[in-house]
């Protein structure tokens, strides 16, 4: 496994916020659902699309459904489709979201598909849809986890499921609705977590000329639409900005570009909390977002909207002046690691002061961290937290697992060295 050797130092100057993962996703299936049952005729475009292996892998899974995709550059051009005859194999790789948000589009279309994937997305939950799913005409076929099998086509109806598990089977069921014959209800029996990706949802849904109804507890979703196809352009990602934004707030000085102010992305909250560490941040004249050191405080924070800056987060203020809590963030325990767990023990092996807590991390801030080697988790987003980290170290920063960043963000490193941080890739190709 592949490490990656940090020096301290700071990070200055100005880098393009990479697309969106997340928007990215649902505008490719959003293409990919207009290609196999819109009005035909036309070709959807959609970029800047940066083909990260998540991405890559949603990309793949539209083909095996019979979608005609070509990827030049940062652009990518879904010109139309067939959808095959027979079972298809469909490989997510490590994304939960192409999982979770494939299994009922393929049901919604009649396509009889297994499912498989690598590291630890076999172990991630889909109990949603075996319990859900064989009540609206869909047979699921699992010894637990992936390889997983449906067959039979989805039948509309009102779909139960509670709000507090991953938005990813909300969405996945928001995309698969609209193509059933009649209308359907998606309701929820406990309050939404991670809300904003469902916005996300509709709003890509929205672009591609479909419409769903908010409810009191969920979506009213009209049956019989049809996908538009059309230019797409896929906004910057917060999430992946965030590791840059908090470099910033650790003593640099960052303008992040392709940022949209008005973003639906949870992760725009990265400003905030940010700012109330007391971090500087302003939206420059030419749209660039700002962020410079300022006076670094612990600062009380609720994850249960916000799970994936919980990595970063962790990261900048277990360099803050007193006492952070981050808590609500249990579900971090399933992800491509347990990142709460990878978290504490990274920063504790750097020379954070930092406990573990059932749904989150206490963090009391010291200076400096002291350096040394920290485990990565092979999960992207914790080395990405941990190379911000070893920017305020006494010494050298050594974190395996690095090239789990090809997963979210492959250049993360190019950029990072663009900016003057220091960072010996070893074995790994990281975008130079």
């Amino acid at each position: 496994m592949s490490a990656v050797t940090l020096r301290p130092g700071r990070l200055c100057g100005e880098v393009e916020a990479p697309p969106s993962k997340s928007a990215a996703h649902r505008a490719i299936l959003c293409a990919a659902l207009a290609a196999l049952c819109g009005p035909g005729g036309a070709e959807s475009v959609l970029s800047p699309v940066s083909l990260s292996q998540d991405i890559e892998a949603t990309i793949g899974a539209a083909r095996a459904l019979g979608v005609r995709i070509a990827v030049e550059g940062d652009r990518c051009t879904v010109s139309g489709g067939a959808l095959p005859q027979g079972e298809v194999q469909i490989d997510c790789g490590e994304s939960g979201s192409t999982l979770r948000f494939l299994i009922p589009v393929a049901a919604a279309l009649g396509v009889p598909a297994a499912f498989t994937g690598r590291g630890r997305l076999p172990e991630r939950p889909i109990g949603i849809y075996t319990d859900l799913l064989p009540r609206h005409g869909v047979s699921c076929r699992t010894a637990g986890g992936l390889p997983f099998s449906i067959s039979g086509r989805l039948q509309p109806g009102i779909f139960e499921l509670p709000g507090n598990v991953s938005s990813q089977f909300i969405t996945g069921l928001l995309l698969a609705l609209p193509l059933l014959p009649q209308a359907s209800e998606i309701v929820l029996t406990t309050p939404l977590e991670s809300a904003a990706y469902v916005e996300m949802t509709v709003q890509a849904l929205a672009a591609f000329g479909v419409h769903v109804e908010r409810t009191a507890r969920g979506w009213h979703v009209p049956g019989g639409q049809r996908f538009r196809p059309g230019a797409h352009r896929v906004e910057g990602d917060w999430s992946q900005a965030s590791f840059f934004l908090a470099a910033g707030a650790l003593g640099g000085d960052v303008r992040v570009h392709g940022l949209r102010r008005d973003s639906l992305q949870g992760d725009k909250t990265i400003e905030p909390l940010l700012a109330q560490g007391g971090a500087r941040l302003s939206w420059e004249a030419d749209g660039a977002l700002r962020c410079r050191a300022g006076g670094w405080r612990g600062i009380q924070i609720d994850a249960s909207q916000i799970p994936d800056l919980v990595p970063v987060l962790a990261a900048a203020f277990a360099l803050a002046e007193g006492e952070t809590r981050i808590a609500h963030a249990e579900r971090l325990r399933l992800k491509e690691s347990d990142r709460l767990a990878a978290m504490a023990a990274g920063l504790q092996a750097l020379g954070a002061r930092v406990r573990e807590t059932a749904d989150g991390l206490v963090l009391s801030g010291v200076p400096q961290l002291a350096g040394g080697k920290a485990d990565g988790a092979n999960d992207h987003r914790v080395v990405m937290a941990l190379a911000v980290a070893a920017l305020r170290a006494a010494g050298p920063c050594t974190v395996t697992g690095a090239e789990s960043i090809r997963k979210s963000y492959p250049d993360f490193f190019r950029d990072y060295k663009m900016l003057g941080g220091i960072a010996d890739a070893g074995v790994i190709r990281l975008g130079e």
